[in-house]
This record gives structure tokens, sequence and C-alpha cells, in this order.
């Protein structure tokens, strides 16, 4: 069957009807089928927002594109079977790379599987290879989708991070138990790594805090639980747009020196937004707001919502959290505001690029 030779009707009809993976094997044959793909299928490229490397559970590398209830894989690397020929042979941007085809059913109706290919990496050539495969995911999927290298580990720091992949943003997730005292070790880490898109920790305690200096208050997004002794160092050191944190200790003041510096201008620029989950703690709110120098919008009136796309998530790259309160901070340096909302267990702070002005006209 010789697709290309189809009217141009037929032919698309074969295309809507393929798996993105089979699109993309199919593209592999010739520049002509790349083409004719991409122009076809041109908006079903365009509407996939992100692929993710990551391992699977076989601990090996895959390309997904996240979707639910599942997520598809449309290319997995593999060490060489030394045992077995490859099914076939791809110059891909260059580079001559053995695959073989691998199908998966996904528990669907009956008789349906997924169809991708499975790319042959050697250890020593893992560079050029990954990078070889991704500048033609670049080419094919546009400049609209986003990459991120997702790295979780428990124990090893280890991990191989690619440093020649464009466009691709390194998000890593661990949990280190407790006590933990190799924090130069992450510290290492971090340090030989690009600015991280994300970094989730659960960490219970350390011996010392991160350096000040650290690509960890750095990273565009941060994720903590059960930070026993790291609250202070982060809301002192963070450079990034958006933190998640759970933690076990904290002091009243902390909070209060965080808002204060935001207001003054004189730290967190970036900042977009902030949920910080705290244990039960005894202050007087009014008090707190009052030092805080918190405005209000009148009870009657409905404040706007605060939330806005995250940065990333594991999970379903949802929006943070709404914030729908009525007292409001103002930075003294832009007149910007940020909404701000106290709770018993929580604080929730989200700024806005916006004025006062601009900012009060939007309450209902």
């Amino acid at each position: 069957m010789i697709i290309s030779k189809y009217p141009c009707l037929v032919r698309d009809e074969i295309f809507q009807n393929m798996e993105i993976s089979e699109l993309l094997m199919l593209s592999f044959v010739s520049r002509n089928m790349k083409r004719l793909i991409k122009s076809s299928q041109k908006k079903r490229l365009e509407n996939i927002r992100v692929i993710k490397y990551a391992t699977d559970g076989m601990d090996n590398l895959c390309a997904f594109i996240p979707r639910k209830p599942y997520e598809d894989i449309i290319m997995r690397f593999e060490k060489p079977d030394e045992t077995r020929e490859p099914d076939f042979q791809l110059n891909v941007s260059g580079k001559t790379i053995d695959f073989r085809l691998c199908t998966r059913e996904r528990n669907l109706p009956e008789n349906d599987f997924h169809f991708y290919p499975v790319a042959s990496v050697h250890r020593s050539d893992r560079e050029s290879t990954l990078e070889s495969i991704h500048k033609y995911f670049l080419d094919f999927f546009g400049n609209s989708t986003k990459y991120y290298w997702k790295k979780e580990f428990y124990k090893d720091l280890q991990c191989y991070v690619p440093t020649r992949l464009p466009n691709v943003s390194l998000c890593i997730g661990t949990y280190l138990h407790t006590p933990f005292t190799n924090i130069e070790n992450l510290e290492n880490f971090f340090s030989s790594s690009p600015i991280l898109q994300l970094v989730q920790l659960t960490i219970f305690s350390s011996k010392r805090p991160f350096n000040p200096e650290s690509k960890f208050y750095q990273a565009e997004s941060i994720k903590i639980k059960y930070c026993d002794n790291m609250l202070p160092d982060v809301l002192n050191h963070f450079q990034g747009k958006q933190a998640f944190i759970t933690c076990n200790e904290c002091e009243i003041l902390d909070l209060i020196m965080f808002v204060k510096r935001w207001k003054s201008g004189e730290a967190f620029r970036n900042l977009e937004y902030l949920k910080i989950e705290l244990p039960p703690l005894d202050f007087n709110l009014v008090l707190v707001q009052n030092i805080i120098g918190v405005k209000y919008i009148e009870a009657k009136k409905q404040p706007p919502k605060h939330t806005l796309p995250r940065v990333f998530d594991w999970h379903d790259l949802g929006n943070t959290d709404p914030i729908t309160s009525h007292s409001y901070v103002v930075r003294e340096s832009d007149n910007r505001v940020a909404s701000i909302l106290i709770e018993e267990r929580a604080l929730s702070f989200g700024a806005w690029d916006k004025t006062e002005e601009e900012f009060l006209k939007m309450v209902d």
C-alpha cells in the first residue's frame, strides 16, 4: 500500500485514524511522507502541548504524551539487544538508528493496540542519539510543544541529565529519608544541572540548609514536603515563580517577613504563586494582618479569583488552587498587587500583574 498515491481525502482519513506514535514512525519513511503528515495533521500536532521524557515501569526512558486516563508512549529508548537483529533502521536527523516495533494493548476496546518504535541507544552514543531524535521531534511537532525531562530518584542522586537537548526543561523529584546528612551531594547535583523547571523534594530534615546561591532556589517551581528546618531559607532565597510547601514547623514571624520583603520590592520579583500548608499555629490574625499592612475589599463585594497554569505538574498539568480573598497587599516599588489569604493551616499568596487601580476594577 503506497499511501502517498491515494486521493487526498482518503489519505487524510487514514492519517486521522492513526496514533501519533504511528504517524511519527511513518514520517521517518521519506521527507515527502513527513511533509504530507504535517500538512494533513497540522491542527492535531499543534494540539500536543507537552512531550515528556521519563522512565517507564522497567526503568526504560520513554517519550510520552501526557493524557488522561493514560499516557501515550510515542517512542521508547533501550539498550541494544545483542541476541536479536533490529526490525529496521532509520535515518533520523542524519544519524542511522536501529529500531524495533513494539505493540502494547491499552485495555480499551477489544483488539485496540498501540504501536510505537523502540530505539536502540548505546550508552557510549546516548547523547548524540537522543539529540538526533529530539531534533526530529522539534521539527515534527512544531514550536508550540513544550518538552520536559522528568527524573525521580530515591536513594542514589546519580542520574543522567541531558546537556545538549534544546528547549527541554528539567524536572526532578526525590524522596530523602531522615536524617538526611548528604546535602553536599544534592548541592553538587543541582550545580551540575541546567536551571530546573521543577524540584520536588520530600525531605524530613537535614544537618544544614542549602547554600543561598544554590540552583535549588533558582528553580522555576518548587514543591517541598516535611521541610522541618527549610522554610525560613526558602522564604529568604527563592527566586522562582511558584512554590508549594508543606511543613511541620513554622514561625509566624517567617510569614510576616516574607510578605514584608515582597511588599518592599527587596525580593521575590518573579514570584507568581506561593502556598504553604502549615502546622497548627496560635496567632492573632487581625494583629498579623495589621503588621503586614493588609488592605481590604469590602465584604459585600466579590474579589477576583487568582489562578494560573502551574509551571509543571507531574500529573494533569492543571492550574494552581484558586485564591479568592478580600485581603491584598501592594508592592511599594511598582504598585503591583498580591491576593493574600491567611488561614489557620495555610497561607496562600498570588501576585497579579496589575496595579492596585487595575486590580480594584476587577472587583464585582
